[in-house]
């Protein structure tokens, strides 16, 4: 990215208004698509992209967390399933940057806060407006930024699992050409699913507006940590 344009992301951040932040997130994603891409040697361009590895494999329908249909209500147009998608991302260097760089953008802009502490209730999905959320209010602001920089929503599927304290966690899924990649609030790095430690129980499906199971274990009512 230029110069110009990394002072004016940095710029837009600290004087965006909590109510103003998703609308300065968007703002720096498209300005960071927007950014020209400097010709590579091929090797270099394979060596961005991550290696291809195996993909989850969806099992049979299962219920949707209750918090995910709430905010499916006051966010219809999050929900929205469209057949015609790309039912995986063709990554290139430009998307996977744009994906790594999202990843990081979100996990280091929201304030942790869990559901209980911030709405007095132990589950509550949204894209974390005000600057506060827990695991799920990161991944759904990431998705929302990722489609607005042309990523196919039907392939990027909000994901629970059982994670490394045993407790119910979400995280977002990327279904990809060269795999199943994780975006976690958690870390910065942005894993195969096999890579992650967790335990994966189900996600939103791809073909239709419900959720399948990934074959984990019991299925946890929240996924209520930071």
């Amino acid at each position: 990215m230029r110069t110009t344009e990394t002072g004016h992301l940095k710029t837009e951040l600290k004087t965006a208004s909590k109510t103003g932040l998703l609308a300065a997130l968007t703002l720096c994603v498209g300005l960071l698509c927007g950014a020209p891409a400097e010709a590579q040697p091929a090797t270099q361009t394979l060596a961005a992209l991550p290696s291809a590895s195996a993909s989850l494999t969806p099992g049979a329908e299962a219920r949707p967390i209750l918090a995910w249909t709430e905010f499916c209500q006051s966010y219809p147009a999050e929900c929205a399933f469209d057949r015609s998608e790309p039912a995986r991302i063709a990554l290139s260097p430009a998307l996977w940057s744009t994906i790594t760089s999202v990843n990081r953008r979100v996990n280091r802009t929201i304030e942790p806060v869990t559901d209980q502490e911030h709405w007095g209730r132990p589950d509550r999905w949204d894209l974390a407006e005000d600057g506060s959320g827990d695991c799920e209010d990161y991944q759904l602001l990431k998705r929302h930024l990722l489609a607005a920089a042309g990523l196919p929503r039907r392939a990027m599927r909000m994901t629970v699992v059982i994670d490394e304290k045993g407790e119910g966690h979400a995280v977002l899924t990327l279904v990809t050409d060269r795999g199943d990649y994780i975006l976690d609030n958690k870390t910065n790095a942005v894993k195969p699913w096999h890579e992650t430690g967790y335990v994966f129980i189900k996600r939103e499906g791809q073909d239709a507006v419900a959720w399948v199971s990934l074959g984990g274990a019991t299925s946890p009512v929240t996924t209520a940590n930071r």
